[in-house]
């Protein structure tokens, strides 16, 4: 990260000159690219294949905001040891977003939905509206709905492509930790939203949606790893620590790390619970909804743990490489 003078428009960083992204002038990208005739956007705007028509604001200010949730996201991605390719360069392999506005959908003549196709996420601009987004989230019943909770759920179904199908080792322990995906996807959702959900579903699952079908199962529980890395890291930066006055609750302490070194899931798990304990606490004293509104059960624990153990293995195999 660097602080930029304000007046300058290219900057020489270890001999290589840099520009903004060309994003910038929309006010929706801040990333710098290597000054090339060939090279526009940085790898974050690089992987948008449709975005709305600009000239209308409402369509402008919702893209805004989903700009700046997919481009934490692929901080993110960046950060751990996955592919990210755009497919705008790898048709058969990348990753591409398309942004859609209501009109586009209503043309379409179908019923288009966010959601994931073969390494093409789709995420309709509505999603960007809180008023809608919270009318949405209350009729699905949903603790947590957020632009950012569904680029990490829709990424989940690309890596679950990537990773886990291409990798025969790791596809068997997942059908061990999640179930058999091979079980028919349209029946399972079509008795999800029939039947309803199980009344012990917290006892294996981390959300409701996630109980309606190992993909989803997955791709909930690969979001909710990443809500808990970014959260972490965020501690970590600022160096928050915390020392609970009160005797009884000492397990609480807090001392931020970076789950981005070599932990175990069970020393970010064991750091994590007192972060959220307290920023729950700090938000009930306000009058508003925890921000962490979660129960972590012993089988999603262990759903987490496989996650947190196949990036170790990536981060392993991709050194070993090198």
């Amino acid at each position: 990260m660097f602080a930029l003078d304000p007046t300058r428009i290219n900057w020489t960083i270890n001999e290589i000159e840099y520009v903004y992204c060309d994003n910038n002038q929309h006010q929706v990208c801040n990333w710098l690219v290597p000054f090339t005739e060939d090279q526009k956007f940085c790898i974050a705007c690089n992987l948008n294949r449709t975005i709305p028509d600009l000239s209308i604001k409402q369509n402008f200010d919702r893209w805004r905001k989903l700009e700046i949730a997919k481009h934490r996201l692929v901080y993110s991605i960046l950060k751990l040891p996955l592919p990210m390719e755009s497919k705008l360069d790898y048709p058969d392999t990348g990753l591409c977003f398309d942004f859609l506005s209501a009109k586009v959908t209503q043309l379409s003549g179908n019923k288009i939905m966010t959601g994931h196709a073969d390494g093409v996420v789709t995420i309709i601009l509505v999603e960007a509206d809180s008023v809608s987004r919270e009318q949405i989230r209350r009729s699905m019943n949903e603790p947590y709905r957020t632009l950012i909770g569904h680029f990490r759920h829709e990424v989940g179904h690309y890596y679950w492509q990537r990773i886990v199908f291409e990798d025969v080792t790791i596809l068997e322990k997942f059908r061990e930790t999640f179930g058999d995906e091979r079980a028919s996807y349209a029946n399972a959702l079509e008795q999800h939203y029939k039947q309803g959900t199980p009344a012990n579903w917290r006892q294996n699952f981390i959300s409701e949606y996630a109980s309606s079908h190992p993909w989803e199962d997955w791709a909930e529980t690969w979001a909710h790893y990443l809500h808990i890395i970014n959260t972490m890291e965020t501690a970590y930066s600022f160096g928050l620590k915390g020392e609970p006055t009160r005797s009884e609750i000492h397990h609480m302490r807090l001392d931020a790390k970076d789950p981005y070194s070599d932990l175990t899931f069970k020393e970010i798990l064991d750091e994590s619970i007192p972060l959220f304990y307290a920023v729950n606490s700090i938000n009930r004293s306000m009058g508003i909804p925890d921000d962490y509104p979660f129960v972590i059960s012993d089988q999603v624990v262990l759903k987490l743990a496989f996650i947190h153990q196949m990036m170790r293995k990536l981060k392993i195999d991709a050194f070993e490489k090198v």
